[in-house]
């Protein structure tokens, strides 16, 4: 099992340092000067610009600043954000509760409903059920969250008008936002009404955030379950007379999890990369519109180590997936 676990850590490596060049070179492919973005409507003299340009290292050769940027990284140095001067990592751990709450709740959302709707299907294999839910989610799968995101604003916060356009909670309601999860917070400031803003804040994220995830899950699951539903001990237990539900949620659905909790895992990724759009569109004020904003202001340090963060938690998870796989099904150890 250890050199099961160092062969996939070893691979850590090499992928880190991808990822370190890939967030480098990405925000230097964009046009713009990052200097003149920073002056703004004030303009400057050619001589501030040349001195500015010196003192961030741009009048370098590529290679050396992508060494010197490497360097820092390894030593826990994001760097400091040319806009607010504050610290990279101040900045995300700042913004990541906001992210992680909505990645949690979407997670939730798509899980609670994947997993049943990919039971159905498999159980009622070729009937009207299975072709409803796999269709659905196959509709789910490919809608584009901008869009989905916009269809849903306008029939629920514009015409039904059941739930807000954008933000976390109502600007009636005022708390210490000390642990970044606005639920939790809500609750303990004790204000009446404070908790229901929050959820209702909440849905619309949700739902577009899960609607991949869920589809996904939904798939693998029914997938996973029509290829255990074949297996002799299935058959066993039907002929010793057990009833169709225990067979399906005790032996059924428990061999089947195997694969669907890879999904699920690998589905983070998916959360990550959707919460860039979510929180644009939804003026959620998390890392990724924290992300999108920097991209436009050219802010060099904070689109290098944000990106460079959210891939190694995407990285930390995978791995952790893969361990533990490797701990549910043994062969897996020994490929």
């Amino acid at each position: 099992m250890l050199k099961y676990f160092a062969s996939r850590l070893l691979t850590f490596i090499p992928t880190f340092i991808g990822v370190t060049l890939i967030s480098f070179a990405f925000i230097r492919l964009l046009p713009g000067d990052p200097i003149i973005v920073m002056a703004g409507e004030r303009g400057m003299s050619p001589e501030r610009h040349a001195e500015l340009t010196a003192q961030y290292g741009f009048d370098q050769p590529m290679y050396v600043q992508f060494w010197n940027y490497l360097t820092g990284v390894v030593q826990g140095d994001l760097g400091n954000s040319f806009v607010t001067k504050r610290p990279v990592w101040d900045e995300f751990f700042a913004l990541f509760p906001a992210t992680l709450e909505l990645s949690l709740c979407a997670m939730i959302f798509a899980v609670a409903l994947g997993l049943p709707a990919g039971v159905i299907a498999a159980v009622n294999r070729g009937k009207f059920f299975d072709r409803a839910l796999m269709s659905t989610a196959l509709i789910g799968y490919s809608m584009p969250i901008f869009w989905w995101a916009l269809l849903l604003i306008i029939v629920f916060s514009g015409i039904l008008q059941w739930t807000p356009v954008s933000g976390r909670i109502d600007l009636v309601y005022y708390f210490p936002n000390a642990s970044g999860f606005m639920i939790y917070d809500a609750i303990m400031s004790g204000q009446s009404g404070a908790l229901w803003s929050a959820i209702r804040h909440l849905i619309l994220p949700t739902i577009v955030l899960g609607t991949i995830p869920l589809a996904v899950i939904a798939r693998q699951t029914r997938s996973a379950m029509l290829e255990v539903l074949g297996e002799d001990y299935i058959r066993t237990a039907r002929a010793k007379g057990m009833s169709p539900s225990r067979i399906n949620a005790v032996h059924a659905l428990r061999n089947a999890l195997i694969p669907v909790i890879t999904v699920i895992g690998l589905s983070v990724g998916t959360l990550l990369a959707g919460a860039i759009l979510t929180e644009t569109i939804f003026s959620w004020p998390g890392i990724g519109k924290w992300m999108v904003d920097s991209i436009f202001r050219r802010d060099y340090p904070v689109v290098q180590g944000g990106l460079l963060l959210i891939a190694v938690m995407v990285m930390i998870v995978n791995l952790t997936v893969d361990v533990l796989y490797g701990i549910i099904n043994p062969k897996i150890r020994k490929r």
